[in-house]
């Protein structure tokens, strides 16, 4: 009788053993299903802030990861249309925002492509497009309309990058691009980052990019483009119809626009327009 219930004891304890193993499981199973990533494709000229404003966020709300996919806006774009799960999209021109969002018109939208929930899209910082020399400015650039005259090597961006358009706008405007692009003087980054290091590192006499980028590259410009240069520098963002977790995306969107986000965004030269 003793043996018989010392065998009961020990098939209850190893029960209870297994049935709290089993409820440990489960909750650590229920807690990884309860952390959210959130995919953020964002133009690379947001690198630093969004990289701080995402550790920021991550600390208050620890069940959402932040994924940061950084390149050109043409780039993020093309890969949203080619199927790249994307909850948030922050381009650095309208343009690439436009051609995903239905609800603009065929003429900024030809392929009639139906990506953004416009109920969320905002217009979020605005940049500014300056000029900037490496260390010793040896060519002594000190304006936009020096450059086709004393320059060797100018670095811009690609003609997808929102950085490269504004370039070529700017330059057109000074009735210089078609003398700079055919003598063989403009050297190309496929992003704003390349850009600035093609300066940084000399290979450039002069670069066109934007104040954030400069002031993160440690670049002082020597000057900076007008509103009739180029025309305004405008950051728009979107939650993506596509969205796997859209709720949680407009959370992430709106925090973009509250004190914290905007200290840091003002930090490096960006102007908040919400």
């Amino acid at each position: 009788m003793k043996i018989r219930l010392c065998f009961v004891l020990i098939f209850c304890f190893l029960t209870a053993g297994c049935s709290s193993t089993a409820a440990q499981s489960s909750q650590t199973t229920s807690e990884e299903r309860s952390t959210v990533e959130l995919n953020v494709f964002a133009a690379a000229s947001l690198q630093e802030t969004l990289e701080q404003i995402a550790d920021i966020y991550q600390a208050q709300k620890p069940s959402v990861k932040i994924q940061l996919n950084l390149d050109s806006s043409g780039t993020l774009k093309t890969q949203i249309e080619e199927g790249a799960p994307c909850d948030l999209f922050i381009s650095a021109a309208q343009k690439q925002m436009d051609e995903l969002d239905i609800t603009v018109g065929k003429e900024k939208n030809p392929d009639g492509l139906d990506y953004v929930d416009a109920d969320t899209r905002i217009d979020l910082l605005e940049n500014k497009v300056v000029l900037v020399v490496p260390e010793g400015n040896l060519c002594n650039i000190t304006e936009f309309e020096q450059i086709a005259d004393q320059a060797e090597l100018v670095a811009l961006g690609n003609a997808d990058v929102p950085v490269g358009q504004y370039s070529e706008e700017l330059l057109q405007n000074l009735g210089v691009w078609n003398q700079l692009n055919q003598s063989g003087k403009i050297t190309f980054g496929s992003n704003v980052k390349e850009v600035t290091t093609l300066v940084s590192e000399g290979v450039a006499d002069c670069g066109i990019v934007y104040a954030t980028d400069a002031f993160s590259a440690g670049l002082d410009p020597v000057d900076q483009a007008t509103e009739t240069m180029c025309g305004r520098v405008i950051y728009p963002a979107a939650v993506l119809k596509t969205s796997e977790y859209p709720s949680e995306a407009k959370a992430f969107l709106e925090f973009l626009t509250s004190e914290e986000a905007v200290a840091v965004f003002e930090s490096v030269g960006f102007q908040p327009l919400t």
